[in-house]
């Protein structure tokens, strides 16, 4: 597969379209099956209290997934995610309901690198809180 956002379309300021991703309960135990963590802050309400959070938390790998989704969906090629780094700044409590909790992504382009690559700055909130810090990606685009 190959990014099919051109690299020539694409300048420095350049807006990611915000994406909402849904995250329910039965998300966190397929990934929790998927992953192998199976802490139970991640799926237990009680056990999530006892230890002094609000509720059951998202896996931080899951968050930082859904904004790399984000970027890749964008570029057109899961391949085109070259370099990632976030840091966690504040978990995605998700309720027992039948909505879960979201977290909202966006992306803008800070820097045009060579070899066809761009530096994007990337933002990812919960819940009225920004859950990834200092998140920056390296994409290569067509």
């Amino acid at each position: 597969m190959t990014a099919t956002v051109r690299y020539s379309d694409v300048d420095v300021g350049t807006e990611i379209p915000e994406r909402v991703f849904p995250v329910r309960r039965i998300d966190l135990v397929r990934y929790a099956g998927a992953s192998g963590d199976f802490n139970p802050i991640h799926w237990n309400e009680r056990t999530a209290k006892a230890v002094g959070l609000p509720d059951v938390i998202a896996h931080g790998m899951f968050t930082m997934a859904q904004a790399g989704r984000l970027l890749t969906e964008w570029a057109g090629d899961p391949g085109a995610l070259v370099e990632y780094k976030v840091r966690f700044s504040a978990p995605v409590v998700v309720p027992d309901d039948d909505k879960g909790a979201e977290v909202t992504v966006s992306g803008v382009v800070k820097e045009k690198l060579d070899g066809n690559r761009v530096r994007i700055a990337v933002t990812a909130r919960s819940g009225g809180a920004k859950v990834l810090a200092r998140s920056t990606a390296v994409v290569r685009l067509a």
